[in-house]
């Protein structure tokens, strides 16, 4: 198969060429190339397909028909390869799960289905994470509410087996008290509020359990920029910390959350508007390290209630490229192959894999992406829900 007329973009920038494909391998790159099988591009984008290392499944109910549903959002948004959260019900804690996990995506096509695995069980004791890790799961993850000596043992694992630790900052005594970020929007509209110190005091913690066992440590879903530069800092100084910001907490602030609106209630909450200015300049210097769209999908019943009893989330997988290309490169914050950089090589990297470059040899895990047509969200749970978004995915 020959695609012809293709604009090729991976990490390394953008130029028009054909790429030759055979039995999903890339054989040739260049000018003038023949094959009996030619898509013509028509100047179409041609990229590496996403990554996305934190995905929920409807209802975070871990079940086969759950997990095709969002292996086929993915394929409509360009993404390639997904990674599930682990924070699911049942938790991927044991091996029982995870092989339940494991048979439900073994007939599902073109897009990669990798799990993470809960260090915390329920009561908060330590999950089987060396079993775990040797049956095929990519990366341990674990939220802060883990006491330091769960924290600790969870470190030496990670240094044992060489992976990095997925680790999302949160305050269990502040989470249980608020479902906002605390400020004028969380007063204006009565709402308990989660003080953004909840995520920064965490990140502190964990950048020195990373200095100390020298691991490699993805803090997710980051929303405040103070945690941005305590991990900027740690990096400067040798500690192998990064972090991953959602799509959606550099676009909206909580004022989203006006109306009771409870699309906008999101886990981390939303940043006030002078953080997400802060998130965006973080983005252009090159302090963030990769994106999410943090999809989180849940039924109607789980959504349309008041704002306190709402589940967290929304909806975003099945839209990603355009979303990416329309908010972050046509808006000029970030250029197409920076995107790359922060959706594929940074994602890949951290399960301890090689993507986002496309040349001879490699598999051809690609997109066409067309940006002569655009198409406008019908998704009431969706942040973008009535918005006109440029691009489709034509290929995958």
């Amino acid at each position: 198969m020959l695609i012809s007329n293709a604009i090729v973009c991976d990490v390394n920038g953008e130029r028009q060429t054909d790429v030759q494909i055979e039995n999903g391998i890339i054989t040739a790159i260049g000018k003038n190339l023949t094959d009996g099988n030619v898509i013509d591009a028509q100047g179409a984008y041609l990229l590496p397909s996403l990554i996305d290392t934190n995905v929920r499944v409807l209802d975070a109910s871990l079940n086969a028909k759950n997990i095709k549903r969002v292996a086929n959002e993915a394929k409509k948004g360009g993404v390639g390869h997904i990674v599930l959260n682990a924070d699911s019900a049942p938790s991927i804690d044991n091996e029982v799960v995870l092989e339940f996990a494991q048979n439900g995506v073994k007939d599902i096509e073109n897009v990669k289905i990798d799990f993470m695995l809960n260090a915390l069980k329920e009561d908060m004791s330590l999950s089987n994470i060396a079993i775990l890790l040797k049956k095929g799961v990519v990366a341990p993850y674990m939220s802060t509410i883990a006491k330091n000596n769960i924290a600790i043992k969870v470190a030496e694992y990670v240094k044992m087996y060489g992976v990095t630790l997925f680790c999302k900052p949160e305050d269990n005594s502040l989470l249980n008290a608020g479902v906002i970020l605390e400020g004028d929007v969380s007063s204006k509209l009565g709402l308990a509020g989660i003080p953004d110190l909840s995520e920064v005091l965490h990140v502190s913690r964990m950048i020195e359990i990373a200095r100390y066992f020298k691991i490699k440590i993805l803090f997710k879903s980051i929303a405040s920029p103070r945690s941005i530069d305590l991990i900027t800092k740690a990096k400067s100084e040798g500690v192998e910390v990064s972090c991953e910001v959602s799509i959606h907490h550099l676009l909206y602030s909580d004022e989203a959350c006006n109306g009771f609106n409870t699309t906008a209630k999101l886990n981390p909450p939303l940043a006030c508007r002078n953080d997400v200015i802060e998130l965006q300049n973080a983005l252009k210097c090159g302090q963030i390290d990769m994106l999410t769209v943090l999809h989180q999908p849940n039924s109607p019943v789980n959504k349309e209630v008041a704002f306190f009893d709402a589940a967290y989330g929304c909806e975003a997988l099945e839209n990603a490229l355009p979303i990416y290309y329309t908010k972050l490169v046509k808006s000029g914050l970030i250029s197409m192959s920076e995107l790359i950089h922060l959706t594929v090589q940074n994602p890949a990297k951290s399960i301890s894999l090689e993507a986002g470059v496309i040349e001879v040899g490699q598999n051809a895990n690609l997109v066409l992406f067309d940006l002569h047509v655009s198409e406008k969200i019908t998704n009431a749970q969706s942040l973008y829900n009535g918005e006109e978004l440029l691009g489709k995915v034509t290929f995958f």
